[in-house]
């Protein structure tokens, strides 16, 4: 791995240490504004005052707001999370039996995403205002419209409930194939489309305007060999660049597709624990999804070096 690849990398871990506290402190102020309080969700609504008291007492809710924080982050910094109010396990335990599934929700849609998207988008290319490239623009525009939760039922609709290929729900708490198809494909599907069309759209750019591939064009190269060998190469850098500043929002995505097909990852448990406003849970939640999302843009810093020869020995690009 290059030098000057590590060095960003180490620069952008810096910056990515105070954005990791103020989410932190964000989301303990948003918890603390919502109405009622976590004994009140624990006890249910029959609960006498004097049971809610004496169990914010035994829960420390009774705290000022900021030395509950204090006691929260001066843990953290240790490696310990705390324990859930809800399931009065530790948090870290309940993150580890429910981030694999989350993490292998969110590779299988990149991948879905990459095996429509490149091919897609090189079709595109080759003919300019052709049938793919005319198709492939209309399938994007369409993909990006559609609502996800919408994208979602049309999907169990049809594979699930017309077709009985696959499951509508999850049908266990593992990171099973097919209970993962249906909400990766729900989470590709916009992505694809994006990611099509700004592929298309670099490829496109090289193939009119950059020098190297005018001079392949003019040796007798034909404009596949072009496309595939010279321009796409180079579009993987920018391409990259835009999945490491949409990696947040595929992130934020599983939230909601997790719910709707009874996956069983963090991000079904995150709604579970701001309703029962379980604030040690969202706290660990929202800190691992900050976590995976700063790892994702160290990692498409270290890929700069790789795609590209330049960065890799220390030159800037021109």
């Amino acid at each position: 791995m290059s030098t000057s690849a590590l060095r960003l990398a180490g620069r952008r871990l810096l910056v990515s240490l105070p954005v990791l506290w103020g989410v932190s402190f964000l989301t303990f102020i948003v918890l603390n504004a919502l109405p009622g309080d976590a004994a009140t969700a624990l006890l249910g609504a029959n609960a006498t005052p004097r049971e809610v008291r004496a169990l914010s007492i035994k829960l420390h809710l009774n705290e000022p707001f900021l030395t509950r924080y204090g006691h929260w982050l001066g843990s953290a910094l240790h490696g310990d999370l705390g324990s859930s109010l809800y399931y009065h396990q530790p948090v870290a335990s309940i993150l580890w039996q429910r981030l694999p599934v989350t993490i292998e929700l969110v590779v299988y849609a990149l991948v879905i995403t990459f095996v429509v998207a490149v091919p897609l988008a090189v079709l595109a290319a080759r003919r300019p205002r052709g049938l793919t490239d005319r198709t492939s623009m209309a399938l994007g525009m369409g993909s990006l419209s559609i609502a996800p939760y919408v994208l979602a039922l049309l999907l169990v609709l049809v594979f699930a409930v017309d077709l009985r290929w696959l499951p509508a729900l999850a049908q266990g708490t593992g990171g099973d194939v097919r209970d993962l198809t249906l909400p990766a494909i729900t989470l590709a599907v916009p992505l694809a489309g994006f990611y099509t069309r700004f592929l298309r759209a670099d490829l496109l750019e090289q193939m009119q305007s950059a020098d190297y591939t005018v001079t392949a064009l003019a040796k007798g190269l034909s404009r596949w060999q072009v496309l595939t060998r010279h321009a796409l190469r180079n579009s993987f850098i920018g391409l990259v660049t835009v999945i490491g500043l949409n990696f947040a929002t595929l992130i934020g995505g599983t939230v909601i597709v997790e719910q709707i097909f009874g996956l069983s990852g963090i991000g079904y448990q995150l709604l579970r624990a701001i309703n029962n406003q379980d604030v040690p849970l969202v706290e660990g939640i929202v800190l691992v999804f900050a976590v995976v999302v700063v790892l994702a843009n160290l990692a498409t810093d270290l890929l700069y070096g790789v795609l590209d020869p330049r960065i890799r020995h220390g030159r800037s690009r021109s």
